[in-house]
This record gives C-alpha cells, structure tokens and sequence, in this order.
C-alpha cells in the first residue's frame, strides 16, 4: 500500500510540475523561449576544455561581470552543481545576422533573452524555489560597455553564461537525449541555450 501512495503522490508532483512549466513557458515566450525541460543537474557537463573558448575566442574576457574570471572555474562549478539536484533548460529560438557583431542590434536580442531567464528565475524564486539561480545564454550586454573591473550597474541582474561557467552545452543536450545542429551561418536560425539552477 505504501509503494502505491508513493506512486500517486509522484504522479501529482510531475502533474505540478508539468503544470508550472507551462506557465513558466508562456511567460517566457515573449523572450523567445519556446521549450522548457527538466533536467537532472547529473545530466549537466562540465568541462575545463569550454573555459578555454572564453579566454581565447572571446573579446569579453577580462573585461566583464558576467566573464571568467569572475565566473566560476570548472572545480567550483561542479561544487556548484552538488547543491542541487534538478535544474530548468531553457531553449530559444534567435535569428541575429548581427552575431558576430558588437552592435545594438545584437545586443537587444541578447538583452531579450537574459531579461526572460531572470523573470522566470524570479517566478520561481517566489514559487517557493528559494536556490533558483540563472546561467545566461552568451554574454552580458545590459550595458553598452561593461564598467568592469568598476562598479556594475545592474548588480541584480549580472549573471553568468552557461559557457563562462565552463557547461558543455552540447555535451549536455547529448546526455537528455536532445537533438541539436550547430548553424552553418550567421542568417540561420539558432538555438540559444540558458539553465535555471532549481532546487
């Protein structure tokens, strides 16, 4: 009898759960966040190989908030992750012709996107979700110029990318079983990734 219950009552909760991130999803729209999925943080990769990418691919290295090195390195990172147990992926749709570029343009896309994966972060952190933390798709563009290493400007919405935190992103997606392709060039659509951190 006792097995049953706990059948019933896990059946409930992935009824909530499903019935919270439809909601989350339809906020998020607006963000161009089209699919949310749960996800075990044990299906989340790191690997010190991404950092990399940052230091030598990336002009914002040294010279943001939301950037190693301020950003976690691989170890602490996975220190991280052993505080949590699930986590939210959240997927988006962009068309930006503008990616490779440091212009407006990108960044109101960019801006777009990590506003939504803080409003749901708050929603969640209201819903009780009290460890709710973001991981943001690419870098920070709230401001113009990053006053880095001065004052920021937005100390309550700085928050890191999923790559500056050294997540393989691809490597995950491959461990939930998702398909994804990489875009062959900047007028494609591509899929923008970011992880809430949940409970």
């Amino acid at each position: 009898m006792q097995n049953d219950s706990k059948k019933i009552y896990y059946m409930e909760n992935s009824r909530k759960e499903k019935d919270f991130i439809a909601e989350l999803l339809e906020l998020g729209k607006k963000y161009n966040i089209h699919e949310i999925i749960s996800l075990n943080t044990a299906d989340i990769c790191v690997a010190p190989w991404v950092r990399l990418k940052c230091k030598f691919g990336c002009n914002k290295y040294g010279k943001s908030w939301c950037c190693p090195p301020e950003t976690p390195t691989s170890d602490e990172m996975q220190l991280i992750l052993k505080d949590y147990r699930k986590a939210l992926l959240l997927c988006g749709v962009v068309r930006n012709g503008n990616f490779y570029r440091d212009n407006q343009k990108k960044r109101r896309v960019q801006v777009n996107t990590w506003k939504g994966t803080l409003a749901l972060e708050r929603r969640l952190f209201l819903a009780g979700y009290y460890k709710a933390f973001s991981l943001v798709s690419e870098n920070c563009a709230l401001c113009k110029t990053c006053t880095y290493p001065k004052e920021c400007k937005f100390p309550k919405d700085r928050r890191p990318s999923v790559e500056s935190c050294s997540i393989d992103i691809f490597r995950t997606l491959e461990n939930i079983n998702r398909q994804f392709e990489i875009a062959q060039n900047v007028t494609a659509e591509f899929n923008c990734y970011s992880i809430i951190l949940l409970e």
